[in-house]
């Protein structure tokens, strides 16, 4: 790819080599030196991106006998909102907007400090001290933004949810967290049509209680001039592992689990992810579709460390057109573009989308929630040809990336390009053994900043270590299945508990999923690998036109993916359920096909399109052992 103009990468290494005289030949040495002394990595990082610490750390790290109880910068003190403002200016806007409803509209440093301190004031009145829980229910809006940059001002702890989880999902959520304040919405509009969710609203203030003060942040989408002064508004330093959110699992097979981040980590972790992975530069412009309750909000939220413009829009990817967000884009003026992997496989499926791409300032492209594939990766190479495209691969429980990209190295179609600085990232086999272009599971083999702090209410840790350090003694398993190539680059399979074993050949969903992708004759797919009453199959589910050829299809899977592997059945399908977040719902499908009941096995308020699972419901209930 073509060098960036500024390339704060290249930039850091000057830094490293002129300040800490640290000086090697290729990434991957760079990449040891992060991880083998990750004390003077991050303290390069504090120092690079000049970190202001209310109080000063006497010690940039304190291993311990578990790598989560590592602790970082003892002793200091900060505000991750303090950092977002520092970049107040009067050249770029601070937010640009745009919804199905509203045009699109730029929304100065100046009007989105009146409305933080409009609400800062107001979470004062109603009490708001340091480690009380502050929880919104929601779109991403301006004014959600502004509320959580209020919080966080007073050292609160946030927690979101957008309006399309059902009442259920959102009480599981916040009921867990005993807030003291609830931002809501009563109506939100998606694909068209708008939502009354008072009802909702009310039904959530009356199970969280009277110790829950209630306000609408409708109150506050009105952003005005003003005359308030950066002064009035107070900072709250807070501990550097003291909790800046809380995010949740996606909560399909049962309680969402409660995952606590850490202030500092997130400060730190983000500004080099965006600065030094994704060269997000001061002026740029960054927009990640996403809603309130997936963690790419919180994580683009940190573009504004950067110094960038957040760009917010609210409202269905494709709604009224396919083009709905490249026109957005190219008003805008965006640099950096995020979706999930899914959208853009979608994209190429359709043929009314065009964009002219002279008429574009994107830098970088960006992917995740699930593995991008080779063809779709080389579609929007050609199609995006000045435009560096990254993949990335990591999660809410850390809410960042562990693999990602990297703005000087080359983009190879089905792989991501490198780990990231200070994730000590490798693959395992069965053994606990580190391979190499051979798959296995994704961990993570020491202390890495951006752990969760805990699992809210677990005092123990106990389901700490069961959710991640049960596989592998005091090493992180991330439920990955995922190949690290002899080039330092990774291939993501799919869900490690979800990889089809035939005869002890393991393969990742995710390769069938990229065969199934370049077919228009398929519009969407879903392979179980199950076990049930002594046989052992695959059962494929496809959502496309009747005229599939399924002989020809599973040929094309013999030769493309395995001969071990071809499907045992395979069904036409109205739907395939997928996650709020975006991903498809493998393991609970799986249970719910192996006999255990549908409230068992998954929650339906925790998917995009729970109608998806009234076919496969009654496919469990009969005899499903005919094939095509």
């Amino acid at each position: 790819m073509d060098t960036v103009k500024t390339n704060l990468y290249r930039d850091y290494l000057r830094f490293l080599a002129t300040e800490f005289k640290v000086e090697y030949s290729s990434y991957a040495e760079y990449h040891n030196w992060s991880i083998n002394y990750s004390s003077e990595f991050w303290e390069t990082i504090s120092k690079y991106f000049k970190i202001e610490f209310d109080q000063p750390y006497s010690k940039v790290q304190k291993q311990k006998e578990h790598p989560w109880k590592t602790v970082w910068f003892l002793d200091s003190k900060l505000n991750y909102a303090k950092h977002i403002f520092r970049n107040y200016n009067t050249e770029h806007p601070a937010l640009i907007y745009q919804s199905e409803t509203t045009p699109l509209n730029e929304i100065s440093w100046q009007e989105l400090l009146g409305q933080t301190l409009r609400l800062q004031e107001k979470l004062v009145n109603l009490g708001v001290e340091q480690g009380d829980v502050v929880a919104a229910y929601g779109p991403n809006t301006p004014a959600t933004v502004a509320a959580f940059l209020a919080c966080n001002s007073l050292g609160a702890i946030w927690s979101s949810c957008s309006p399309d989880f059902g009442i259920e999902a959102v009480c599981d959520r916040f009921i867990q967290l005993t807030p003291k304040v609830l931002f809501s919405y009563s109506s939100y509009t998606h694909n068209g049509k708008e939502y009354n969710t008072s009802k909702k609203v009310e039904q959530l203030k009356k199970i969280l209680g009277k110790a829950c003060e209630s306000v609408s942040l409708e109150e506050y989408d009105v952003f005005e001039n003003n005359t308030r002064s950066l002064k009035e508004l107070s900072f709250t330093p807070v501990d550097f592992s003291a909790p800046i959110w809380i995010l949740f699992s996606s909560g399909t097979t049962g309680k969402p689990k409660a995952i606590v981040h850490k202030t500092g980590a997130m400060l730190l972790e983000h500004l080099k992810a965006l600065g030094l992975h994704q060269n997000v530069c001061p002026g740029d412009r960054y927009f990640w579709y996403s809603t309130t309750g997936w963690m790419m909000w919180n994580y683009a939220l940190s573009s504004m460390l950067c110094g960038a413009s957040l760009c917010v829009y609210n409202g269905a990817a494709n709604h009224p057109n396919q083009n709905v967000l490249w026109d957005f884009v190219t008003k805008a003026k965006i640099n950096h573009f995020g979706h999930g992997a899914s959208y853009y496989q979608a994209l190429f499926k359709n043929i009314s989308f065009s964009v002219k791409t002279s008429e574009l300032a994107l830098k970088t492209l960006g992917s995740t929630g699930s593995p991008l594939d080779a063809a779709t990766t080389v579609k929007l190479q050609n199609t995006f040809s000045k435009t560096h495209i990254i993949s990335l691969s990591g999660g809410t429980d850390v809410c960042t990336a562990f693999v990602g990209g990297h703005p000087e190295l080359d983009v190879k179609p089905g792989e991501i390009q490198c780990k990231m600085l200070g994730a000590p990232v490798s693959i395992y086999d069965e053994n606990a053994k580190k391979v190499i272009d051979s798959p296995g599971e994704l961990v993570l083999e020491g202390p890495f900043i951006a752990l969760p702090k805990a699992l809210w209410g677990d005092e123990d840790f106990s389901q700490y270590k069961k959710s991640y350090y049960s596989m592998f003694d005091n090493v992180w398993n991330h439920g990955d299945w995922a190949t690290e190539t002899k080039s330092g680059g990774f291939i993501i399979h799919g869900r490690s508990d979800a990889t089809l074993n035939r005869s002890g050949v393991r393969i990742g969903t995710a390769e069938f999923y990229a065969l199934f992708d370049k077919r228009k004759d398929i519009e969407d797919s879903l392979i179980i690998h199950l076990s049930k009453e002594g046989e052992d199959a695959l059962y494929l589910f496809l959502k496309g036109n009747s005229k599939i050829n399924f002989n020809e299809l599973k040929k094309a899977i013999r030769k493309n993916c395995s001969p071990r592997h071809v499907p045992d059945y395979i069904h036409l399908v109205p739907d395939i359920p997928y996650t709020i977040s975006g991903k498809k719902v493998e393991i609970p499908i799986k249970k719910l096909l192996s006999g255990i009941s549908l409230d068992k096995a998954l929650s339906k308020e925790s998917l995009r399109n729970p109608k998806a699972l009234e076919w496969f419901t009654e496919f469990a209930l009969k005899d499903s052992s005919f094939s095509h």
